[in-house]
């Protein structure tokens, strides 16, 4: 048996990019007491989600890869031995944005990273202003604790991503994330979104045979231009098995630092007796890359 120990850093962020980042560090570091070797943390942990509003000066919140902020948490990685996932605005060239996640092995280095794919544009959510579709493709991330399938936020709505992940062979499929309530909308509303949310990554994991790990951050944050609610981050962070059972589940309110051990082995018996890849009928699913059949 194999079991991996993972650790959720769930937090809430403010206008201090100092501030975000030590707590950041300072939930890796509690996670990787307790014993995590992986340990993930949500989508933009580094400011507030600046993407209520469109806004030429935010682009200066963007850096380079390697830069500052991979400076800091490959130290971390290093010195504590873990594999860490970050995410980062990522300034690729003079107006070329992209919202990165990236991956850090245990000795500190890059292993690889993920452009974020699939770019939302709905009210609150104006990410199209801000980044370019991710151009690296669906491609898996070796590194020491397995193979990951790394995605962010608005990717996990979609199966298309996490088969392609899987179909390139990874261990866990892993969602850095940053979605919440409009809290202008009703209670049951909210719930839905919020449902449907939890749900659709959890048919990723059935679906693939593959266990999941997603990482929402928390906490109201104010829309700057005051034309919304703004946003009230739902938390709800969460890591499932391979048929999509619940393994630890955060609150929705509060900052946490969580930890749990995957079976890594489980998968295998899973597929052996739910062989979704085997039945596949890729000669019947040429249309899947048209916009729309009628």
């Amino acid at each position: 048996m194999k079991n991996l120990k993972v650790g959720l850093i769930q937090q809430s962020c403010s206008g201090s990019r100092r501030d975000n980042i030590a707590k950041s560090l300072a939930g890796i570091r509690d996670a990787a007491s307790q014993g995590a070797e992986l340990v993930v943390l949500q989508e933009l942990h580094c400011s507030l989600y600046f993407c209520q509003t469109e806004e030429t000066g935010l682009f200066d919140l963007a850096e380079t890869i390697p830069g500052p902020a991979t400076q800091e948490f490959s130290l971390l990685a290093a010195e504590l031995g873990i594999v860490l996932v970050v995410s980062l605005f990522e300034k690729r060239a003079t107006g070329l944005y992209h919202n990165t996640a990236v991956v850090f092995e245990k000795d500190g280095t890059i292993a690889g990273t993920y452009r974020k794919m699939h770019i939302p544009d709905d009210p609150g959510y104006y990410e199209k202003f801000y980044f370019t579709p991710g151009d690296l493709g669906f491609n898996t991330i070796e590194t020491s604790v397995g193979r990951l399938g790394v995605l962010v936020c608005w990717d996990q709505w979609y199966p298309e991503a996490a088969r392609l992940m899987a179909l390139d062979g990874a261990d866990l499929l892993i969602y850095p994330t940053a979605i919440g309530f409009d809290p202008a909308d009703t209670e049951a509303e909210q719930q839905r979104q919020r449902e449907a949310w939890i749900t659709v990554q959890r048919g990723h994991a059935v679906a693939n045979g593959l266990p999941v790990i997603a990482v929402n951050r928390v906490g109201f944050e104010a829309d700057p231009s005051g034309q919304t609610s703004g946003a009230q981050f739902w938390g709800s962070s969460f890591v499932t098995g391979s048929q999509g059972e619940f393994l630890l589940q955060a609150s929705n309110d509060k900052e946490e630092v969580l930890c749990v051990e995957i079976d890594l082995e489980r998968s295998e018996n899973v597929r052996r007796i739910w062989p979704f890849l085997r039945d596949r009928r890729i000669d019947a699913y040429g249309d899947l890359t048209k916009r729309f059949r009628r």
